[in-house]
């Protein structure tokens, strides 16, 4: 590791909240406006204690005594597994899991990385031509090229553990959700009033409802969790004080931050726009000026996403 054991409590803190705060704070007003005023920030209580009290427990996990070999480090998810469940099938069957959750994790970072470089194009179109005009962009080339970029730095040894990436990758994500923030709030102090109802969108029918809630708790649900990367990044922090410590005290500040954050886009996102809440503040074009707001929101999202996948995966 580049900084091996000399990570601080706020090295941590960036390591999380580069793998947590991702584009999908953007899409939390759209999950609240399913869910209505009361159900939608309750589930984002409910899954930030959620996460914390994994968290906290996987902290307990980064080291164990054994008879035989002495003080055992698990310096990772998977080895924490094997040192506490044993056996193969438990390794194997955990293991699916973790794996499941890279691939997913790999792929929601491509697609809105490339979907964000797309918007910018939109932006620019739709400043010039007028909110009318289709201004349609592709998205697969963007996709191609953040995977080339992907594979470019992968090559570079020890990328992923340097603490200046996940600063900056932090510092990206602070930075569009903060612009996604204030343009919700302007929008609810120019229409005067606060959109939205208890009961949430309306749909057509209580299959169609049903549907949309439980997709607005899969997203409540994702944007949370960084289990799978818990112990690695404790194995970067310092012996003293004690890592599980220092490791339990940069969660809990980062589930505090993040909630802070995903509470404030998710309501202002839904006060702004009600009903007509889009799936993405700044890409599904709630929000059209200032247009270079916009452009530099989506290239924080794009820095972010480029260097969170080395940090997350």
């Amino acid at each position: 590791m580049v900084f091996g054991e000399s990570g601080t409590i706020w090295t941590a803190i960036a390591h999380i909240i580069t793998a947590v705060i991702g584009a999908r704070v953007l899409s939390l007003a759209w999950s609240v406006a399913q869910l209505g005023w009361i159900a939608g920030p309750l589930a984002l209580f409910v899954f930030a204690g959620i996460t914390l009290l994994s968290t906290l427990l996987l902290c307990d996990c980064n080291g164990s005594s054994d008879p035989k070999n002495g003080k055992i480090v698990n310096r990772s998810y998977m080895q924490a597994v094997r040192q506490y469940l044993g056996g193969d099938a438990h390794e194997r069957f955990c293991g699916v899991f973790v794996q499941e959750s890279f691939y997913g994790c790999g792929i929601v970072y491509t697609i809105t990385a490339a979907v964000s470089m797309s918007a910018i194009q939109k932006a620019n179109c739709y400043h010039k031509e007028g909110h009318d005009d289709p201004c349609s962009y592709g998205d697969s080339t963007y996709i191609l090229l953040f995977g080339f970029v992907q594979i470019i730095m992968s090559q570079i040894p020890n990328f992923h553990n340097m603490e200046w990436l996940s600063v900056t990758a932090a510092a990206m994500s602070f930075s569009y959700s903060i612009i996604a923030l204030v343009l919700g709030f302007a929008k609810v102090i120019g229409n005067g009033m606060i959109e939205g109802n208890v009961a949430g969108v309306a749909a057509s029918s209580a299959g169609e409802k049903l549907s949309l809630v439980f997709q607005a708790l899969g997203d409540i649900a994702f944007a949370y969790p960084y289990s799978t990367i818990v112990l690695e990044i404790q194995d970067t922090l310092k012996s003293t004080p004690p890592a599980k410590q220092t490791m339990k005290a940069a969660s809990l500040v980062s589930v505090l931050i993040t909630t802070f954050f995903y509470l404030c886009c998710g309501g202002f996102g839904y006060a702004a726009f009600g009903d007509d809440t889009p799936g993405n503040l700044l890409t599904g074009f709630g929000f059209y000026e200032p247009f270079w707001l916009i452009d530099f929101a989506n290239a924080c999202t794009v820095l972010h996403h480029v260097g969170g996948y080395q940090v997350r995966l």
